[in-house]
């Protein structure tokens, strides 16, 4: 070996060697400091950071409100359905008021209960709509009398096979016609009121009243219902006798109008929602309802009225096949 071999070779100086311990174990200790620090560092920021930081805001839902109107002067629901009551049939102001109506009625039902509806059960035809009996119509407003005023042959309706379209004049005609001065207008109604029945077949019903006794509904006579049977009394009256005119041009089929009744009894804003049959038979339909010379609306009556006066909607006109 060389000389420069055996002096590398060869244990270091002490004092260097004591120098290197001192200063690595200086290090290494620092270095546990450090590490010491950051821990409790970390641990403090856990421990007390959701003290001083923001609090993160929360989504809070909107509260429901509900408003349930408990007053004794709401006797009847704001959207009470109408039926009309037989005036013969008046009864004592009834206990719950399902219905609004041109009179007092207490329901009853012929058959035991059958179903969830408030209406009686009882047998009869399978019809769209509900009539607690079976009777024929009646015209005995002036001027209003069909060409035919049978009970029998009304009750047949109207033939079903299709015919030649309406022309044009008549159309025109149909819908042009100007209303009666308004002298006449209650005079008509009041005539149309008390002398008027529409055709009535018995329907099929199932319903949860349960007292027995002749087929009738809850029912609460108001201004309103009053007002309703004038509206639908002096439309029917047209309606019959427009039928029995235009017989030959309409075909079997359903249509619905919808339109308001102003302050005046004027009728705004007629529109057709639903037509089966031939445009004939819409404009008999629709003729029958601008013709139906209404009186004004009871102020009673129209202070509780929107704006735009009476709603009608769902107004429907059927004729059905024969038999």
């Amino acid at each position: 070996m060389t000389t420069a071999d055996i002096m590398f070779a060869q244990p270091g100086n002490p004092e260097s060697f004591r120098d290197h311990e001192y200063d690595a174990r200086t290090v290494l200790w620092a270095l546990l400091a450090a590490i010491a620090i950051h821990l409790a560092v970390a641990f403090l920021l856990a421990a007390f950071g959701g003290v001083f930081s923001p609090a993160v805001p929360f989504e809070e839902k909107p509260a429901e409100l509900t408003l349930v109107d408990l007053s004794p002067a709401s006797l009847v629901p704001k959207n009470s359905a109408f039926i009309e009551t037989d005036e013969s049939k008046k009864a004592p102001e009834p206990k719950e008021k399902t219905f609004e109506s041109n009179a007092n009625s207490i329901g009853a039902s012929e058959l035991a209960a059958a179903g969830e509806l408030p209406l009686p059960s009882q047998t009869g035809k399978d019809r769209p709509f509900m009539d607690l009996e079976t009777n024929p119509y009646s015209l005995e407003t002036k001027g209003a009398q069909p060409q035919q005023s049978t009970a029998a042959s009304q009750q047949k309706q109207m033939p079903a096979q299709q015919s030649a379209p309406i022309t044009a004049a008549e159309q025109f005609a149909l819908l042009t016609q100007k209303p009666a001065p308004e002298t006449e207008r209650s005079t008509e109604a009041s005539q149309a009121q008390s002398a008027y029945r529409r055709l009535k077949e018995r329907t099929q019903i199932a319903g949860n009243i349960t007292n027995r006794g002749i087929s009738a509904v809850n029912a609460l006579g108001t201004p309103l219902g009053r007002y309703q049977k004038i509206v639908a009394d002096s439309i029917g009256s047209h309606w019959y006798a427009y039928v029995g005119q235009k017989r030959d041009l309409i075909t079997i089929g359903t249509l619905r109008l919808r339109f308001n009744v102003d302050r005046s009894g004027r009728v705004k804003d007629l529109k057709i929602t639903e037509n089966s049959s031939n445009e004939a038979f819409a404009n008999v339909c629709v003729q029958s309802v601008l013709e139906a010379h209404l009186p004004p609306i009871p102020e009673d009556v129209a202070n509780k009225l929107p704006p735009e006066g009476l709603e009608i909607d769902g107004l429907g006109f059927i004729i059905f096949p024969n038999g």
